[in-house]
């Protein structure tokens, strides 16, 4: 039986889908994994949003905390 020449059609359908089903699977990926990232970003802002919450906390307690203290040093210099 002899063998027929492959034609163009079919030496690009050969060749062509693959690589289109590669990218068309590299792109599901690609788009999965920034999903991902984007939740992982979203929690650490969360988290940077409470760092910077508890931080504007102690700077008020602190101001409070020097504030006492500077009214018993002024008592103290006072009585004396």
């Amino acid at each position: 039986m002899p063998q027929l020449p492959m034609t163009n059609v079919q030496l690009y359908l050969a060749i062509g889908l693959p690589i289109a089903a590669n990218a068309v699977l590299i792109g599901l990926l690609i788009a999965y994994i920034n999903a991902r990232f984007e939740g992982v970003n979203q929690r650490l802002d969360g988290i940077n949003q409470r760092f910077n919450d508890m931080r504007d906390l102690w700077r008020a307690e602190l101001h409070r905390v020097e504030e006492v203290l500077d009214a018993r040093l002024k008592h103290i210099e006072e009585s004396h």
